[in-house]
Parts: structure tokens; C-alpha cells; sequence
């Protein structure tokens, strides 16, 4: 069984960027002074545990030529949120699909993020997903700059901690 502070250390390496090695966890086990198979117990635990739904590896899209790309706001009716996100979401061209509480006045309720190597490829998947869920009142929000872009790494030792539930 792994100890907290192992836990903690699996977790802040995973948030990082992992080796592209055949062995990437045998540096870590090294340093932390455990084996691989400890460290290979503790990402099944956390998994388990749901602290990590998945890992894997991130696209710089606009370094592997998605340079097209936009947030579309979307007005969607009443009742039908849920079967617009799904088939939203199902295009392999939409990294992002979200429901989001917005302002009074401002009716376009359904987010998504759509990434395209030019702009009739854009313009093809924006017409393909209006007329797939039947929705004309979308705004196209275009990425001109990315002024950063990481992926969030979070403190979890406050989530580590037994609950008073777990030490009774």
C-alpha cells in the first residue's frame, strides 16, 4: 500500500510531462525510492479511487497544424441540450463541448471548441454540425493568439486526507 506522500509525488509527475519513453516511470521510482511496480499501484489506486479519470497525451494543435480555430456559442432550445451536446461532441474536429449558465442576454448556451487546419475545413464543420442539430443561431469566436495554454496542475493533498467517515 502506498503512502500519502508516494501518492502525492505520482500525481504531481503525472501532471507534468511524462518521458516519451519505454519505461517512463523508472526515473520516478528511482528518485522516490520505490519501484515501478509501486509507482504503477498508485495511478491504479488513484484511478480507481476516480482522483484521475484519465491520462494521455496533449496535441499542440496549432504546432501540428490546426491553425483554424473557434469557439462557437451556440443557441440551442429548451429540451434539447443534452442530444445537441452529444452529437456536438461526436465530431472528431470538437475538443471541447459544454453547457454553461450565461447571462440573461446573452442566449447561446452550448459551447464548443472546434479546431480545423483552414478555413473552409472550419466553415465545412460549422455547417455540418448547424444541420445535423437543426440550430442556425451560433456565434463563431476565432482564436487569433494564444497567450497561454497549460495544462492545470492542482494541489491535491487536501483530497489525500482520510475522511473523518474512513478513521471511525
Amino acid at each position: 500500500m502506498a503512502d500519502s506522500t508516494l501518492i502525492t509525488k505520482v500525481i504531481d509527475f503525472l501532471q507534468g510531462d511524462i518521458p516519451a519513453v519505454h519505461r517512463p516511470y523508472a526515473s520516478l521510482a528511482g528518485q522516490l525510492g520505490c519501484s515501478e511496480a509501486d509507482i504503477l499501484e498508485v495511478i491504479h489506486k488513484i484511478k480507481a479511487q476516480g482522483i484521475m479519470r484519465r491520462f494521455g497525451a496533449v496535441l499542440r494543435h496549432q504546432q501540428a497544424g490546426f491553425v483554424n480555430n473557434a469557439m462557437v456559442a451556440w443557441q440551442v432550445p429548451v429540451g434539447r441540450e443534452d442530444e445537441s451536446g452529444v452529437q456536438m461532441a461526436s465530431y472528431p474536429q470538437v475538443s471541447h463541448c459544454y453547457w454553461r449558465k450565461v447571462p440573461e442576454d446573452f442566449p447561446y448556451q452550448l459551447f464548443t471548441m472546434i479546431h480545423a487546419r483552414n478555413e473552409e475545413e472550419l466553415q465545412q464543420v460549422l455547417n455540418a454540425i448547424a444541420a445535423a442539430i437543426e440550430i442556425i443561431d451560433f456565434k463563431v469566436l476565432r482564436s487569433i493568439r494564444e497567450f497561454k495554454k497549460v495544462s492545470m496542475r492542482y494541489q491535491l493533498e487536501d483530497w489525500l486526507l482520510p475522511s473523518s467517515k474512513e478513521e471511525v
